[in-house]
């Protein structure tokens, strides 16, 4: 897709590898591991800031697209940093899982269900962030935040819920293999949340992004 290879070439943010490099945070004893799939969002954030700055919008226009096939071109492009992140994320925890992988006392340990609580923040911010900013490209930070404010709420709910909920403390916060197949239907079910709200989202964008008026 053309506008996937533009967006890889001129809108990749230097923070991007960095944010995905952090999903190596893993690897630090007793720390809230969902919180690392909030960096490759910021690295989103930062994607889209700047394409404000530098008239993305306005240069993209002048390409022979429509405005959905430039919200969806977009969306590709943080789905792929999202997927990136979430592969890195699976090196880490093979890494852990050979150096010795001790119980995390601040959430969900390292292990197959961590993934899915990966792809439900992506999700959930997806589904926020982006049908906000796509109402008023020239506005990115209020729907960040908004979008910020959901995510952290939802990491806080899921390591509450690694104390106080029988399955979620029992079944899925316990080191692999154990209780695998309970740990993979939670990864199914997160992905296909994931994939509904992202589908979600880009309707949302495309219908608002088709609306606005533009002043660039």
């Amino acid at each position: 897709m053309n506008l996937l290879k533009k967006e890889f070439r001129l809108c990749l943010h230097p923070t991007a590898p960095l944010m995905i490099l952090l999903s190596a945070l893993i690897l630090t004893p007793n720390y809230p591991y969902a919180v690392s799939f909030f960096y490759i969002t910021l690295s989103i954030f930062f994607i889209c800031l700047t394409s404000r700055e530098n008239h993305d919008a306005a240069y993209t226009l002048t390409l022979p697209v429509s405005r959905r096939e430039m919200v969806k071109g977009r969306m590709l492009f943080a789905c792929c940093l999202e997927g990136m992140q979430l592969l890195a994320c699976c090196l880490f925890l093979l890494v852990k899982r050979l150096i010795g992988n001790q119980p995390n006392a601040a959430g969900m340990d390292a292990n197959a269900a961590l993934l899915g609580e990966g792809l439900l923040v992506y999700g959930l911010f997806n589904l926020i962030f982006f049908p906000l900013w796509y109402k008023n490209i020239q506005n990115v930070g209020k729907p960040f935040l908004l979008a910020s404010a959901a995510v952290f709420l939802y990491i806080a709910l899921a390591s509450a819920s690694t104390y106080v909920l029988p399955f979620v403390r029992d079944a899925l916060d316990t080191p692999d293999p154990e209780h695998l197949a309970e740990k993979l239907a939670f990864l199914a079910a997160a992905a296909l949340c994931f994939f509904l709200a992202t589908a979600l989202s880009m309707r949302l964008s495309v219908k608002r992004f088709e609306q606005v008026d533009l002043q660039l």
